[in-house]
């Protein structure tokens, strides 16, 4: 891992004599942005001798809160973690009214201990570079779905789309519509602007499966590890932006039980050291090492299911016909499986994985994608034939759908303790415990409405 040197900080800071605050920010497990607002004067400093943060802020629920028996809080005393930025993240936040800049910034290795077993990041880069160490360079790419929603909520208290520019509310499917693009135009034209200043590759726009929702894909990189840097800070960028437009962009996987979910596909292939892509071939299935990656892929689903699937809504996700994944199965250019090797030139040819919900963390998710890859190859595992036609009604086994399953499963890992880490996986799985309880142990709205009169 590269950490910037002092130099670009004041190369911006000579570029950008206006910007007055930073925020320095650091991805937690749960994917949340976590971190501080510095003033000008602050920032030269990060990059010459990192910045401390207290070794919880890797360790906290998605609601923010500590989590004892992530052995980041009382058995340290909270101790400072240093965090150093990274290279080409420092960026003007074009949506905030006062002139502000973002910086990510990463665990030192040494310095960040013992935080820097918790970040994600580096997790993701650990696993690359075992990748890389066999000969296999993989490239990403990651397609986001969002809900555009109204800061207000209905007259029953629910979220509701977003109005659109004729003021009306979006309420069919209209699936690749271009009128539905038209009328969020305004917020499109800042939203690509804005990924043009942070050199976020946001490409093609379309009309999602229900109304409100939007997917804009983001360019194939290289590098996986840059790939996952602009989808975290592209769904940032998202916030930032319809926020400015008096709307609220959601990528909760099932904001609604009577429409679509909302998925992360990533898509990936692996090069040699020249760029070569090793999945290259006429044949519509791939190659044999593109099989074995599936392989592994299906062969570690059900270990890695939870960091696809972080959350309790997002097993609400998977619904019957819906476009979102059922089993562990893959096929040649087939939206109904989770694993699917779509169609194109030979040298395009990769995968994409369909299973995640825009809620994951797509530093985890990559991490758990490409550390499945890379067993498959070592162990040459076979996929089995490719499924044709409804995979939906030929599924002879289904994910599970419910959050304990899956923390359990990866509990139960021996794989994931190789491939990821004890210590990592002792932080996280602390984390979704703690969630687990508190998310179980809350009454709400349809406890009242199912028991409150009838048990």
């Amino acid at each position: 891992m590269s950490f910037a040197t002092p130099q670009e900080a004041l190369n911006f800071l000579e570029q950008n004599p206006d910007i007055e605050a930073f925020e320095l920010f650091i991805l937690d497990n749960n994917g949340v942005p976590r971190g501080k607002l510095l003033h000008r004067d602050e920032l030269l400093a990060v990059y010459e001798t990192g910045r401390p943060l207290p070794s919880t802020i890797l360790g906290l629920t998605v609601n923010g809160e500590d989590v004892e028996n992530s052995g980041l809080v009382w058995d340290v005393g909270d101790i400072d973690c240093r965090a150093y930025p990274l290279s080409g993240s420092l960026t003007r936040l074009p949506w905030r009214l006062m002139p502000t800049a973002a910086v990510q910034v990463s665990m030192h290795p040494q310095q960040g201990m013992p935080a820097a077993v918790a970040d994600p990041r580096r997790l993701l880069a650990k696993v690359i570079d075992e990748l890389k160490a066999d000969g296999y360079y993989p490239i990403m790419a990651a397609e986001l779905e969002f809900y555009l929603l109204d800061q207000k909520r209905d007259s029953n208290g629910r979220p509701q789309p977003a109005l659109d520019a004729d003021g009306g509310r979006p309420h069919s499917t209209q699936v690749y519509g271009l009128r539905e693009l038209e009328q969020i135009e305004p917020f499109l034209a800042d939203l690509y602007a804005a990924c043009k200043a942070q050199g976020i590759p946001a490409r093609t726009a379309i009309s999602e499966y229900a109304p409100g929702q939007v997917e804009i894909t983001l360019e194939h990189r290289a590098d996986a590890l840059q790939a996952m840097d602009e989808a975290v800070r592209y769904k940032r960028l998202v916030k930032g932006v319809a926020h400015k437009h008096g709307m609220i962009a959601c990528f909760m996987a099932k904001p609604f039980d009577h429409i679509a979910g909302t998925g992360m596909h990533m898509h990936v292939s692996l090069a040699d050291e020249l760029g070569n892509n090793l999945f290259a071939s006429e044949a519509p299935e791939g190659t044999p090492l593109l099989k074995q990656a599936i392989g592994g892929m299906l062969a570690t689903l059900l270990d890695s299911l939870l960091f696809f699937c972080p959350n309790a809504n997002s097993y609400r996700r998977f619904q019957a016909n819906s476009y979102a994944p059922l089993a562990p199965t893959w096929g040649v250019d087939n939206r109904t499986v989770s694993l699917r090797v779509p169609g194109g030139p030979a040298n395009s040819r990769h995968i994409e994985h369909r299973i995640c919900g825009a809620d994951a963390n797509p530093y985890l998710a990559a991490a758990a994608i490409l550390a499945g890859i890379h067993r498959g190859i070592r162990e040459q595992l076979d996929p089995g034939a490719p499924i044709e036609g409804n995979g939906y009604a030929q599924a002879k086994e289904v994910l599970p759908t419910d959050w304990l399953t899956t923390l359990r499963a990866l509990e139960n890992s021996a794989w994931a303790r190789d491939a990821l880490g004890d210590e990592f996986l002792r932080v996280y799985l602390a984390v979704k415990r703690a969630e687990y309880r508190q998310f179980m142990g809350e009454v709400g709205e349809q406890d009242w409405r199912w028991y409150l009169q009838q048990a």
